[in-house]
């Protein structure tokens, strides 16, 4: 059966664009095209479809109210057409808070040409925003217990990708002030990364920076990766830091999550303490694998609480894994750990 698609955009351009594509495939269906929010909500009623693009600006009610509303009545998967604005960014986290599966950057230039550009990553979200599972709660972590030590021998690796700002989020906010230094590595395109870093900053005990390259990594503080630059964590001494590459994409993404685990198996190995999020494709379970094999405490989230069982799935397939847990249990299963391997105080 196909997948039932409504286009809810005030641009008649963008409908039309979305619209073609979307009947342009055998297994997608188009089951209505709507300018405002108020035709959208009569066409998901008639049509209940399977899932819905959603532009956040759009006028009388914009996309954010309509997609609170949509949550609380008839939750469906939602991609979110976003404008690279930094106001743009901001409300497309935001979006995702409410309970958006993913999202897709409106181009700025070139509307029609950008949109066929960005043909085959349309599809793909939206046959991925159709297997998904709609979080219409954001998990709750309990906060974890102070760690005993602060160190700079170990640390602490996290990657994700659909589904992954609300579960870094869940993670982040549960963390000790003095964890380990942290990296994180999401998938999402420039642009977006500085806004989601402050947002991490703003809810975690930890200092939460986008990266820029150079940095030496210390306790407490936590690295995002910016959006279409991978990061590498290098030895350089008795310190770690930080580098930033444009090199080719790895597992079809930059920033890669595996780009970012192969450089801790060189760098850290065993120091390592790592967990690989919802997401969709295979991006980190080659890296995780590594990471085990060198000695690493492996973590990946179960499929129940994954809003996308895809990596997660492909390293638990590898046996990249020492533990599969719930969301809710990877931030206590991580301080465990770090408390029973103990490190020395060299800061």
């Amino acid at each position: 059966m196909a997948i039932k698609v409504l286009v809810v955009d005030d641009s008649a351009l963008i409908r039309n664009l979305l619209g073609e594509i979307i009947n342009s495939e055998a297994d997608l269906q188009l089951v209505g095209a709507a300018p405002d929010a108020f035709v959208a909500k009569q066409m998901v009623k008639q049509f209940q479809p399977d899932v819905i693009t959603l532009d956040i600006e759009m006028p009388k009610v914009d996309g954010l109210r309509f997609l609170e509303v949509l949550m609380s009545a008839r939750p469906t998967p939602v991609l979110m057409i976003s404008t690279l604005t930094e106001a743009g960014a901001d409300a497309t986290i935001r979006s995702l808070e409410l309970g958006a599966i993913d999202f897709i950057p409106k181009p700025k230039l070139g509307v029609a040409q950008g949109i066929e550009e960005y043909r085959s990553v349309i599809l793909e979200k939206i046959r991925t925003a159709a297997r998904s599972r709609v979080k219409t709660q954001r998990t709750k972590v309990k906060a974890t217990s102070h760690l005993s030590y602060s160190s700079t021998e170990k640390i602490i690796a996290i990657g994700a990708s659909t589904g992954g700002t609300e579960a870094i989020k869940s993670v982040m906010e549960a963390m000790p002030p003095n964890a380990p230094a942290t990296v994180i590595t999401q998938h999402m395109p420039p642009g977006y990364t500085s806004t989601f870093a402050k947002r991490l900053n703003n809810c975690s005990k930890m200092k939460v920076v986008e990266a820029r390259g150079g940095e030496r990594l210390l306790p407490g503080n936590a690295y995002l990766a910016p959006g279409d630059r991978h990061m590498r964590i290098v030895r350089s001494g008795a310190d770690y830091r930080l580098e930033l590459h444009d090199s080719e994409r790895v597992s079809g993404h930059r920033p890669s999550v595996d780009f970012m685990f192969q450089s801790l198996v060189k760098s850290a190995g065993s120091n390592v303490v790592a967990a690989l999020l919802t997401g969709m494709g295979k991006d980190g379970a080659q890296g995780l694998l590594a990471l085990k094999q060198s000695g690493a405490f492996t973590l990946c989230q179960n499929e129940e609480s994954c809003v996308v069982y895809g990596m997660p799935r492909a390293a638990v397939q590898l046996g990249a894994a020492d533990k599969v847990l719930p969301l809710e249990a990877i931030p206590e299963a991580m301080i465990q750990q770090l408390e029973k391997v103990k490190a020395g105080s060299r800061l």
